[in-house]
């Protein structure tokens, strides 16, 4: 298992569209912003991303658990 860099909001959101998510229309105001992903057969997943520079790697875990990506999948998509 590959350790996680710090990374920004901005540097996390980007990897996450690679992913096949898109910005929640009705959600993320204010200092979040929310991303959905739905694959038919699977459940849709809704994901809230804090906006900063430094995410706090324990957040970033919690992003990818939201996500259903593991740490690698992750790592190619940046």
């Amino acid at each position: 298992m590959s350790k996680l860099p710090s990374l920004s909001s901005r540097d996390i959101i980007r990897a996450l569209r690679r992913a096949g998510f898109a910005e929640a229309p009705d959600r993320g105001k204010g200092s979040h912003r929310a991303f959905v992903r739905r694959i038919p057969g699977e459940r849709m997943r809704l994901v809230i991303v804090p906006m900063g520079k430094d995410i706090p790697r324990g957040t970033l875990l919690s992003i990818l658990e939201q996500a259903g990506l593991s740490r690698d999948e992750f790592l190619r998509l940046l």
